[in-house]
């Protein structure tokens, strides 16, 4: 089971955030990988399915009560179910597991007001929707605004967290966590799709 990554999704979840990541996994630039590193996985409160924000619609591949102890990555793809707080709460536990077992925790958006709320992020150089929000979310729980750092994405001891617009700087900073490909590949990975195929290939010709 370590060589799952699993995608925590709530009800009206961002499905754009876990796009770039889950393909770089999954597929390489030319197709689907015979043999790919790591599989994604879906974990969500039940296995029902789960609808995006968008209206898209996920059988779970676990529930909250199926899944795994031993697994690669646990991340947290942002959206609105982080407002339930009867929902989201379930997933504290979850975290608190993979944080004191040294696995990676990816949080994106909401996702990581979620970890400020719950005092994960104390300790650690982090990011987020801002920090106003995370302040707001976190509440007395949250004293770490010293260690907040305004990028789209911050990787700091096995916890990558983004703003919701940080989705590839995310994908990024945890493929590199992951080892999914060499540095210069990663990198590669995040300069095609950040700069776009034109210009790529405008800079491939001009070598």
């Amino acid at each position: 089971m370590k060589n799952e990554v699993l995608y925590l999704l709530l009800n009206n979840y961002a499905d754009h955030e876990a796009v770039f990541l889950s393909s770089a996994i999954a597929c390489d630039e030319r197709c689907i990988k015979e043999n790919p590193k790591y599989t994604n996985k879906v974990v969500a409160p039940t296995l029902d399915a789960v609808r995006s924000c968008s209206g898209f619609r996920t059988l779970p591949d676990y529930s909250f009560d199926t899944m795994p102890d031993d697994y690669a990555a646990l991340v947290l793809i942002g959206g609105f179910g982080w407002l339930d707080e009867q929902e989201a709460d379930k997933v504290v536990p979850i975290v608190r597991h993979a944080i004191e077992k040294e696995i990676i925790v990816g949080a994106i958006c909401n996702a990581a007001s979620f970890l400020a709320k719950h005092g994960f992020l104390n300790g650690i150089k982090h990011t987020g929707n801002g920090l106003e929000q995370l302040q707001l979310w976190g509440g007395s729980n949250y004293t770490n605004a010293a260690n907040y750092i305004n990028e789209q994405a911050v990787s700091d001891h096995c916890i990558v967290t983004a703003n919701g617009t940080g989705y590839l700087e995310f994908a990024k900073e945890l493929l590199l966590l992951l080892e999914n490909d060499t540095p210069e590949q990663i990198d590669m990975f995040y300069c095609f799709n950040k700069l776009g195929f034109v210009v790529m290939m405008k800079k491939m010709q001009q070598k």
